[in-house]
């Protein structure tokens, strides 16, 4: 009698947090990137031993320019992870091993650049790349249904798209409410967030959160947390002003020199290795948001499946991957219970 009435009170407390808009857990996630290859559960249990609970799966759609209105995806030419039978079986082997899922179609201009920066030349351009978004998006939205998928983010890093068009977004976001019926967000590059004109018609504020926080060559941990006593006041004032909670649908940084600087470069020129700075400035990251209950949690950028073969200690890249940062997400993911 005495356990069916804590199992009672249990299920009365979560739903008054549920009423509340309270959170239990964290949303631990990685980005599992997309390969030319089919996964399986050896290449499962590496994010299972991290103690992540979720993966972004992320398909691509690909445009010539940043000026050219048609998005070529889901064809034979891409690999199988960034297609749709890729994508469904990527889901569903993460499913199968009880790993939430955000489905997360992204865009890849031709020679790598800024999708932030798209503008279509002309009207008639714009429609036609709205069309060609909207049947990406939809697309995936669709099969994110049917795939009982947790979280799908609407877009990532489209700054001129979203500015430029915002009534476009409104009706997308009212046609995938109709063909899907969990959660969405958008990933807003972190130098645009601010502005984005649709978070109060999704459930939650997603940032790529590559946030400039130290300058320094070797930052420490009291470095970057001093970083971020300019944006973290910011990012929760908008959380309050829309009443939605805050989701990092990308963070990471790269086990290089000067790590906190410009954490979106990328580039293969920075080449002084240094997992240290990255693993102060990932602890500080968690020691600034992982305990607000306006925070609901991220994607590490990023996770290759093939977890033998990437990363170390030579890397210069955001992988956590067999360097030292990963004991301290796997330490940090593991608080969820």
């Amino acid at each position: 009698m005495r356990s069916k009435i804590a199992k009672y009170l249990s299920v009365i407390l979560c739903f008054i947090l549920a009423s509340c808009g309270g959170q239990t857990k964290k949303i631990d996630g990685v980005s599992f990137v997309a390969s030319r290859d089919a996964i399986d559960a050896q290449h499962i249990q590496p994010v299972i031993n991290l103690n992540a609970n979720y993966a972004s799966v992320m398909p691509f759609g690909f445009i010539r320019d940043l000026k050219h209105p048609e998005l070529i995806f889901n064809t034979e030419r891409q690999w199988f992870g960034e297609r749709v039978e890729g994508v469904k079986q990527y889901i569903k082997v993460l499913q199968d091993h009880d790993i939430q899922v955000m489905l997360k179609p992204q865009i890849w201009v031709w020679r790598g650049e800024f999708t932030g920066q798209i503008t279509m030349a002309s009207e008639a351009d714009w429609k036609t790349f709205e069309k060609s978004y909207s049947n990406f998006i939809l697309t995936y939205a669709k099969l994110a249904e049917q795939l009982h998928v947790s979280l799908f983010c609407i877009g990532t890093e489209l700054k001129n798209f979203t500015h430029e068009r915002p009534q476009f977004w409104k009706d997308l976001i009212s046609k995938i409410r109709v063909v899907y019926k969990g959660k969405l967000t958008y990933a807003a590059n972190w130098n645009e967030y601010e502005t984005v004109p649709f978070w109060s018609d999704l459930d939650y504020v997603g940032i790529d959160a590559y946030f400039p926080v130290s300058d320094k060559k070797m930052p420490s941990v009291e470095d970057c947390l001093a970083g971020w006593e300019k944006y973290k006041p910011e990012i929760k004032a908008l959380s309050d002003q829309v009443k939605k909670s805050v989701l990092f649908t990308e963070y990471g940084y790269r086990s290089v020199d000067y790590t906190g600087k410009a954490p979106w470069v990328s580039d293969r020129n920075m080449k002084g290795v240094n997992v240290k700075a990255q693993y102060n400035a990932t602890e500080a990251l968690f020691k600034t948001f992982w305990n607000e209950s306006w925070f609901s949690g991220g994607f590490l950028w990023k996770w290759f499946h093939d977890h033998d073969r990437v990363g170390g200690e030579n890397n210069t890249m955001y992988t956590p991957q067999n360097k030292p940062v990963e004991a301290l997400i796997k330490k940090q993911y593991s608080l969820n219970g």
